[in-house]
């Protein structure tokens, strides 16, 4: 029973430590101190720019699905180096959800240059709170968690690397859905249709 038990968190939070991380983030949420990292301003997004540590496997994934919606997106790590390629593990979840990204290479915080207009979507609370405090006050751009736009929301979106397939689907199944309906409340961020040359 204890095993069956642990299979079905990791495959539901990844580890008992995503399901606790998880619990305290609604527990902010609940208690109104995540208010910050709402998205207080839609007509100002002009770019989807999706942040975590690694830039390989959640915010890798979230923009090509941004991608695929035809958004104007982007994204990087907090930590990581500019130009790894994405985990196996990684790529073969986003194969099985028919979003390859094997041509996505990592980039550094350092390496990215954020735009007036920007959308950063951390997929953890306190990659919000470390975003915030890189961008030391700008008011011309937006941070907000994305599991925010999940159904329920999850304001915690734990990272798979390393872990089971299981939880690499739930977590791009949740990166997914988010992403879709984050679209919708975002129109200037949309890209303008290709012209047809005639």
């Amino acid at each position: 029973m204890i095993a069956a038990l642990r299979h079905r968190i990791d495959a539901r939070f990844g580890t008992w430590r995503g399901l606790v991380r998880l619990l305290l983030a609604h527990a902010e949420r609940t208690a109104g101190r995540l208010r910050p990292f709402d998205l207080h301003d839609p007509q100002a997004v002009r770019r989807v720019v999706f942040v975590c540590l690694g830039n390989i496997c959640r915010s890798a994934y979230a923009e090509q699905v941004a991608r695929a919606e035809g958004l104007h997106t982007a994204s990087l790590g907090l930590s990581t180096t500019t130009g790894v390629g994405s985990p196996e593990p990684a790529l073969a979840a986003a194969a099985r959800q028919r979003m390859p990204m094997d041509a996505h290479r990592a980039r550094d915080w350092q390496d990215f240059t954020v735009q007036p207009g920007d959308l950063l979507l951390v997929m953890e609370v306190r990659q919000a709170h470390e975003l915030t405090r890189r961008l030391g006050g700008r008011r011309d751009v937006q941070v907000a968690l994305l599991g925010n736009w999940c159904t329920p929301p999850f304001p915690h979106l734990h990272d798979p690397f390393t872990l089971s397939d299981a939880y690499f689907d739930t977590c791009f199944t949740r990166v997914r859905q988010a992403v879709g309906r984050l679209a919708n409340d975002v129109p200037n961020a949309r890209a303008a249709p290709a012209q047809k040359r005639g």
